[in-house]
């Protein structure tokens, strides 16, 4: 214990010469009986959550703080207390109190309930039980979650959750490993294993906390669920510690008895905890212009109250000593100058005019808003029965950017394709097998679906087909270079049955699996193992066997292990293995001759999973301070015939008898599908993967039984190195060989010079023509290699690689160079063509958003020829359209733009382009790969590539990063100002994601990274058509009409005081009653504009997916430009003046009291609002005859209250009975006729001109709502017009209506608009 102080001691002194960027963690049972301030781990926080933002006391000030960081509350509350002032006030106090409180307490009353939510939820999950190990009864006892700490020893059990990120000590699972489920972190259901530190993976009992004795060094806390980085350390020995030794919080424990652990993190410092950013804000661009309106709102009060304030000003001075007697004193007793009186009213009139600014507008948002995505949720289209899954919506405030977009960046794999990869075929050693009954088998599947889609549309159904041997008597079409090749194929039943099947095993569909094998390529694995087989029964070397067949044989075994798949094996035994090779000196035993003739225990188990995100490797060790002897031993010890030595009769990796996998009781489980179609390739061709565990990998091959490859090193896929290696130890041959596969852009350029001879270089030459042929048919391209080490090499390699691994800051690069160093002069095998199918219906939403007028961008990292291929199939590009190909061979790119090389597409439907000849937008197509991308981007040049790419109807970027995404995306938005969408469904798209204005996953099969970065989450990319076109057009036109009708309403109540002022000298007064005039926006008027802008539907679902040209109306901002707010300012101050002066003269030379006048002004004035609203509500419900119903009632029951039972609520007038006489008179109902017609005529007269005369699209659509169904049908069948132009009059020209369906007037009105269509050369009939 001394000792271990000592060096405790030493790593704190060094840690603070570091800068205190790694914390060290101490076993908190060495310090139970030592005082708080002398435990070492007492700064660390501890295990209990608080996600509540408030407490008792703090609530009321911290709520109020919080919500006058909103500007309007601030302004609201300023105007209520300054209604306090006794020289300026207009109302009673109280009263003028009432709208602002009542905001702020909903808002409030909202929070509060939330954060009780949030406490409640705290409390349960603190006072969760756990074991947790206590030194004075030497046994694990019950605690709370909350009272764990950093340093605590955690028993944990099956099914149990974890409750602070813990390090994996010991496990009850015989190959110390531990199966937690991380659903609640990433989205990802299946299992994923973590092992035992390094250090106690061999331990032969049970782990007993008194005896740990090691310190734990670690990063700092941070939110990357991908890397973990640190080592444990005892004296002078040092086991690195990576990310799958750590269980994180929130993760469950599955399939395992017990697991022992150690607390590192806790509480809030915990990896889920950081993660926990709450919901996602934006501002959406119609909050943007309403914020500019609102401001003008204040400057047209401001001119308001200036002028009334002058005039009062004037009015006073024209008394010039001689006061009037209804002059009000000042508060000393005195007579205010004009100047003075002036001021004052200035403050007076802004508390009167308080109104004109919208105080429940941005409450109203707020809810309709709400209400929308409510709606949105409730939509079946949107619903995928497959997946099980629905739209999810996570930004709540920006629905109606969803009708406002202009560019859409997409990604391809996953996105517009299914991410179910199929094997297709393969090239090895440079013979292309090509794999036609396994092409046959594919379209046999796709023939039975699209016959299903027949049947099934004329109500038909198919009979049942349970199994692929079944459908060997369907007909066969094979289909080659077409759209249709690239759909989705398998039959719906099997469909269902695959998407069973895929909740408990990923990427498993019958299509995925049921490979069939090349007839030449299985008889040369065939006669390959069985030469083996009889090279090894007669103690021949290996490297006898032809050059062929050995490259053969290493491609399956490639396809095999160069992999994560987990494999579960349920009725196998399972047994403890040695751990692998992780120091110099394991490596020296495990590599002697007589290592070689020891036993191994056979075992399967399933795989780890790593990510491939990130480098990685398994955990390893430094070597001891004698590394040189310990290499130079290695020297002595190699024998001189190299690794091609004789095997023994039996050797220890065969158990003498032929070993069969039943198929059904193996299952495969895959981080990606191109993982899982190489597994099941290889199957095919029987080398089955049939276990894994973290230091070897069982695979089965023909004649050859099981084999135990010891895996010695994973180096993970990366999107940097573009590839993925392992590093293992040849059962056969007993050699290092490293088997590399990864994107032949990269591969390529690793493969050995063939300097040996031609057979090399043909080898090459070939592999790189198939791979050609691969990418233009559309299939996704991995090259595989490997490479054979020597003992020196290997070591050479090793000994600097666990430096790497074993370091602190900077880990990812070392690892990543080490890699590299390790990957050269590869030796090539072969290469493979997986096929990924289109998605339903990708093509059909791709036009039908082009026809929107939507400008679609790809971008993909997959090979140039893949992409383009996949975009004819989904309709990207056109045939006949131009191609642009961009590529740079170098960087004298940077220097000349000019340098691009810019050639036609060599598709046979493409004409010669001319370089001289101006770029016709419609007729050009971009494709770019990721290099020239990267030159694109820089700033002397992005004008200009922005230039080109705006010129083109379509881009296609390949080729591209992650980071040149998210650049392309930002570089669209900034530079032109324009809305943008960006859609992904991996890890890699959610830079992309995030930096658009709306970002959209799909939740597929790379886990739900995309999905929690974006603001909307869809099943599949299909739905991206309604959510847009219908939904994101209503939002928008609600949302839009709603806040219009907003200013307008205020505006209206306001100048009714206006113009009452030049008939009380400007003296602030008013003809409404204060009750009125304060509740009138917020309870009389407010619930019919709700329903509208909730409900209100301008155009039907149908008819804006079927004439996707009127969602132009958003992308123009149609619905709210700049002169709508002035026009709608000067319509509220026009009916205002009839609704004043003609209940003026009506009551002129009477003697009814002021508000017996006043009150049938605000009577007048609320029909108007509500009929005006009428005016501009598309689709009428139940519930808009029913709230503007309940308004007027409410209204009117109010009032006759109010008069009746309040004779001196206002003093010293008297409001009393007046509504009660105003019923009793004529002229009254009178008024109520005539003032609504006069004040809203011209509006009407201007919304039928602007139907009949000049309508807009949208307008024209809504009359085409109005036809009988079966004459909808009938036009839409027969008028297919081209639209090549975001023009408003595009919308018209898809319309073409034959005169025997239509009157005349209507068939002639079309042709008119089709002519200027034309000649304006919007679009081609």
């Amino acid at each position: 214990c001394v000792a271990l102080l000592q060096f405790s001691s030493h790593r704190v002194n060094q840690n603070k010469r570091l800068g205190n960027k790694t914390r060290t963690v101490h076993a908190n049972i060495l310090y139970d009986n030592a005082k708080g301030e002398e435990n070492p781990n007492r700064h660390y926080a501890n295990n209990k959550i608080k996600t509540t933002k408030y407490t008792v006391l703090s609530f009321l000030p911290k709520n109020l703080f919080e919500q006058f960081h909103r500007f309007a509350n601030v302004y609201f509350v300023f105007i209520a207390l300054l209604n306090f002032v006794p020289v300026v006030n207009a109302f009673q106090p109280e009263l003028a109190l009432a709208p602002v409180v009542f905001i702020l307490s909903v808002t409030a009353i909202k929070d509060l309930w939330e954060d009780y939510r949030r406490h409640r939820s705290d409390k349960e999950i603190n006072h969760m039980d756990c074991l947790v190990y206590s030194r004075a009864v030497r046994r694990y006892v019950e605690k709370y979650w909350k009272e764990v700490r950093v340093g605590d020893f955690i028993k944990l059990r099956c099914n149990e959750i974890l409750p602070a990120d813990v390090l994996l000590l010991s496990s009850s699972d015989p190959d110390r490993l531990c199966h937690i489920e991380t659903a609640t972190l990433d989205g990802e259901t299946n299992l994923k294993q973590r092992q035992v530190v390094r250090s106690f993976f061999e331990l032969d009992c049970d782990f007993d906390p008194l005896k740990y004795n090691s310190i734990i060094e670690c990063e700092k806390p941070n939110n990357d669920l991908n890397r973990f980085r640190g080592y444990m350390s005892f004296l002078c020995i040092r086991d690195a510690l990576y990310k799958e030794n750590l269980l994180l919080r929130g993760c469950t424990i599955r399939n395992t008895e017990e697991a022992v652990g150690v607390v590192i993190y806790a509480g809030h410092e915990t990896k889920a905890m950081l993660n926990n950013n709450g919901p996602r804000y934006k501002r959406s661009k119609l909050e943007r212009q309403m914020n500019v309106d609102v401001f003008w709102c204040v400057i047209i009060l401001l001119v308001m109250c200036l002028f009334a304030a002058v005039g009062h000003g004037l009015w006073m001075f024209q008394y010039g000593d001689k006061r009037p007697v209804f002059d009000v004193l000042s508060p000393e007793g005195t007579d205010l100058s004009p100047i003075m009186s002036a001021i004052y009213l200035f403050l007076t009139l802004i508390i009167v005019f308080q109104v004109l600014i919208p105080i429940s507008l941005f409450v109203s948002i707020e809810i309709v808003k709400i209400c929308q995505v409510y709606f949105i949720h409730q939509d079946m289209d949107l619903y995928d029965e497959e997946t099980d899954s629905h739209l999810q919506c996570r930004a709540l405030n920006i629905t109606e950017d969803l009708g406002q977009m202009q560019y859409i960046f997409s990604d391809k794999t996953g996105t517009l394709t299914e991410n179910k990869m199929v094997f297709r075929r393969c090239t090895v050693a440079g013979v292309e097998y090509s794999h036609d009954a396994n092409a046959r088998r594919l379209a046999m599947y796709q023939e039975i679906d699209s016959e299903e889609e027949e049947c099934t549309s004329h109500g038909g159904t198919l009979p049942r087909r349970d199994s692929v041997a079944s459908h060997q008597s369907a007909r066969v079409v094979l289909r080659s270079h077409s759209t249709k090749s690239h759909r989705r194929t398998g039959s719906r039943a099997e469909a269902k049955r695959a998407s069973i099947l895929s909740k408990h095993t990923a990427f498993s569909s019958p299509m995925e699996k049921d490979i069939t094998p090349d007839p030449q390529l299985l008889d040369k694995v065939n006669e390959c193992s069985s030469q083996m087989d009889f090279m090894r029964f007669h103690n021949q070397p290996m490297s006898q066997l032809p050059s062929d067949l050995s490259d053969i044989i290493d491609f399956f075994i490639a396809l095999t292990i160069c992999n994560t798949v987990v494999v579960s094996s349920p009725n196998q035994p399972r047994q403890k293995l040695k751990s692998p090779v992780k120091t110099i000196e394991d490596f020296i035993k495990r590599f002697t001759p007589s290592r070689l003739t020891s036993g191994s225990n056979n075992s399967s188990s399933s795989s780890l999973i790593t990510n491939r995100s990130s480098n990685k490797g398994c955990s390893s060790m430094l070597s001891s301070p004698s590394a040189e002897s310990t290499l130079t031993k290695l020297e002595e010890e190699q024998s001189p015939g190299g690794l091609d030595h004789a095997f023994s009769p039996a050797p220890p990796c065969y158990d003498g008898k032929a070993w069969t996998v039943d198929e059904g009781e193996l299952r495969y489980e895959a981080e990606s599908p191109d993982e899982a179609a190489l597994v099941y390739a290889a199957r095919a061709y029987k080398c089955s993967l049939v276990g894994r565990l973290p230091d070897q990998v069982t695979v089965e091959l023909p004649h050859l039984g099981k084999l135990n490859f010891e895996l010695l090193h994973t180096l993970g896929f990366d999107s940097t190195r573009k590839r993925m290696s392992v590093v293992v130890r040849h059962p056969l041959t007993d050699q290092i060989t490293v088997y590399t596969k990864g994107a032949d852009s990269v591969i390529m350029d690793l493969i050995k010079p063939p300097d040996t001879g031609k057979h090399q270089k043909k080898i090459v030459y070939r592999t790189q023509n198939y791979l050609n042929l691969y990418a233009a048919d559309g299939l996704r391209t991995l090259c595989i290699a490997k490479k054979v080490l020597t003992k020196e090499e290997y070591a050479c390699w090793l000994q600097r690689h666990l430096q790497a691994e074993t370091s602190i800051q900077g880990r990812e690069q070392l690892l990543f160079e080490s890699a590299l160093r390790l990957e050269t002069n590869l030796q090539l095998l072969g290469a493979t063509g997986i096929e990924d199918r289109l998605q339903d219906g990708v093509p059909e939403t791709i036009a039908s958003l082009r026809k929107a007028g939507l400008q679609i961008w790809v971008l993909t990292g997959d090979k140039q020829e893949t992409a383009v291929n996949i975009a004819y199939a989904c309709k990207l590009l056109d045939p006949e359209e131009e191609i642009l190909t961009l590529n740079a061979d170098s960087q004298a790119f940077h220097t000349n733009f000019a340098l691009f090389e810019i050639y036609p597409s060599s598709t046979p439907s493409s004409s010669s382009f001319s370089h001289t000849a101006p770029f016709m937008v419609h007729r050009l197509g971009l494709v770019i790969d990721g290099r020239t991308l990267a030159y694109a981007l820089d700033k002397s040049l992005e004008d200009r590539f922005l230039a080109v790419a705006r010129s083109c109807r379509s881009v296609l970027c390949c080729r591209s990063t992650p980071l040149q995404k998210s650049m392309v995306v930002k570089l669209v938005r900034n530079k032109l100002k324009v809305m943008t969408l960006a859609i992904g469904d991996g890890a890699n798209d959610v830079s992309m994601i995030q930096v658009a204005d709306v970002g959209v996953g799909i939740s597929g099969q790379e886990g739900m990274q995309a999905v929690m970065a974006s603001d909307f989450a869809l099943p599949r990319f299909r739905y991206l058509q309604k959510l847009l076109l219908v939904h994101g057009h209503w939002c928008y036109s609600r949302l839009a009409n709603m806040i219009l009708y907003f200013f307008y309403k205020n505006a209206m109540f306001v100048a009714l005081i206006f113009w009452y002022q030049f008939y009380c000298g400007f003296s602030g007064s008013a003809m409404i009653d204060q009750w009125y005039l304060i509740f009138f926006n917020l309870m009389f008027s407010a619930f019919p504009q709700l329903i509208t802008g909730t409900l209100d539907k301008d155009v039907s679902a149908e008819t804006l997916q079927h004439l996707p040209q009127l969602y132009v109306n958003g992308q123009n901002s149609e619905e709210y430009k700049p002169y709508m707010f002035w026009m709608n300012m000067i319509d509220a101050f026009y009916q205002s003046l009839i609704c004043f002066f003609i209940p003026y003269f009506a009551y002129a030379d009477s003697d009814v009291d002021l508000f017996t006048w006043g009150t049938p002004i605000t009577t007048l004035a609320l029909f108007t609002i509500l009929l005006h609203l009428g005016i501009e509500t598309k689709t009428w419900t139940w519930m808009n005859w029913l709230s503007i119903t309940f308004s007027i009632a409410l209204f009117f029951t109010v009032a006759l209250c109010y008069n009746a039972s309040c004779p001196t609520c206002y003093s010293p007038s008297n409001p009393y009975w007046t509504m009660q006489r105003l019923l009793q008179d004529p002229l009254f109902y009178l008024l109520c006729v005539i003032t609504p017609f006069a004040a809203l005529l011209p509006r009407y007269f201007y919304r039928a001109c602007q139907g009949t005369l000049f309508p807009s699209p949208v307008r024209v659509g809504r009359q085409f709502d109005k036809l009988p169904a079966e004459t909808r049908r009938n036009i839409l069948s027969l008028s297919r017009v081209k639209v090549g132009s975001k023009s408003a009059n595009s919308g018209i020209c898809s319309m073409l209506i034959s005169a025997s369906l239509l009157d005349l007037q209507t068939f002639f009105f079309i042709e008119r608009k089709l002519k200027e269509c034309v000649s304006n050369r919007y679009c081609m009939l």
